[in-house]
């Protein structure tokens, strides 16, 4: 059954790769981002914003709500400016939040709805100079366990993928942040911060990615709900 997806931060990356992957598969996607050269605009993080974008929709159906919008930097706590520390969080933890809560009324109403959080290995797990980062996607797992609680009175359910590394611009820029933080070349951080956890030693692909998308939003994943989902090459097995 083909459904009617949202994905935030469809611009580039992960969120464009899914968008182009679901699509393929004869989906509808409904594509979001800042970049208004490639989607739809709005940000996530603004509430009115947010507002105005599902009056503009409506009465479109959206069966998925894939929330994918992230931004990283990376440094030392003490050097980590403030600004910087607030927008990682507002765009992954809030931005989820105010679309979540967004889409919910028309999902009830519906009696179907499936919410998928992009998390990531540092969902489950820490990573050095990346407070910001790890905080909110480790946020996203008990925030969805909570609304998997409150919506287990219908079919709707909320999980969260988290994947390890997926090479995409967002990365390609954490390997030379990296290289900088920790004073080594761009290659020992592929091969020693980023694989070397992996047993699979194999960076993850979008592909797999929405593949597991793809089962989440299914009838059969209806008892599937609070759940993070890792796809990390054996990394947590460990």
């Amino acid at each position: 059954m083909t459904r009617t997806i949202l994905i935030t931060g469809a611009g580039s990356g992960i969120g464009r790769g899914l968008s182009l992957n679901l699509a393929a598969k004869g989906h509808t996607i409904v594509a979001v981002d800042l970049n208004p050269q490639t989607t739809r605009v709005l940000d996530v993080t603004s509430e009115p914003d947010v507002e105005r974008f599902m009056r503009e929709i409506a009465p479109r159906r959206i069966d998925v709500l894939i929330n994918n919008a992230g931004i990283q930097h990376v440094a030392r706590l003490e050097e980590f400016p403030q600004e910087k520390w607030d927008a990682v969080v507002d765009v992954i933890l809030k931005g989820a939040c105010l679309m979540t809560r967004a889409v919910l009324p028309q999902m009830r109403k519906n009696g179907f709805g499936r919410i998928i959080n992009i998390g990531s290995i540092h969902s489950m797990v820490a990573s050095a100079y990346k407070t910001a980062y790890v905080a909110a996607k480790h946020a996203l797992v008990g925030f969805s366990k909570v609304v998997a609680l409150e919506t287990a009175d219908t079919d709707i359910t909320i999980n969260t993928i988290c994947p390890s590394y997926v090479r995409t611009p967002l990365v390609d820029a954490q390997i030379k942040n990296q290289a900088t933080a920790h004073g080594i070349s761009e290659d020992e951080v592929i091969n020693k911060i980023m694989l070397q956890p992996m047993p699979k030693h194999a960076f993850v692909t979008v592909e797999e990615i929405a593949a597991t998308v793809e089962f989440l939003m299914s009838d059969m994943a209806r008892n599937i709900t609070g759940q993070a989902i890792a796809i990390d090459g054996g990394w947590t097995a460990q």
